[in-house]
């Protein structure tokens, strides 16, 4: 038997029950969404690099190592994720990331993998 699974049955209803109540008013699947946005190897760099910088469209690609096409292309998915967001000035476009939360989230991602790291 696997030692990472219960060899016996034990349910602590009270748990559970508190659980499923918080559950239940959550909307996963909009959560889901933007965590799988996010896993995109080159839309986390994306994500990170406007967590540090509100950059334009060119900078952006040329950061990533990308075409503009590109660029423009995942950045798009996460304004309309509401994870960034634009403003336009003359001909260039400029994104950050939509708001404090999704800036700790992706810096919070980051520390953690160096922790992970750092333990393995």
């Amino acid at each position: 038997m696997s030692k990472d699974v219960c060899e016996v049955t034990c349910i602590d209803e009270g748990k559970v029950n508190s659980v499923q109540k918080q559950l239940s008013g959550q909307n996963h699947l909009e959560v889901a969404r933007i965590f799988k946005a996010l896993s995109d190897d080159t839309r986390i760099k994306i994500a990170y690099a406007l967590s540090l910088e509100e950059l334009c469209v060119c900078d952006v690609a040329n950061i990533v190592g990308s075409t503009t096409a590109t660029a423009s292309h995942h950045l798009r998915l996460l304004k309309n994720l509401g994870l960034a967001k634009y403003r336009k000035e003359g001909k260039l476009v400029f994104y950050s990331l939509d708001d404090e939360h999704v800036k700790q989230l992706i810096k919070l991602a980051y520390e953690h993998q160096k922790e992970v790291v750092g333990v393995g």
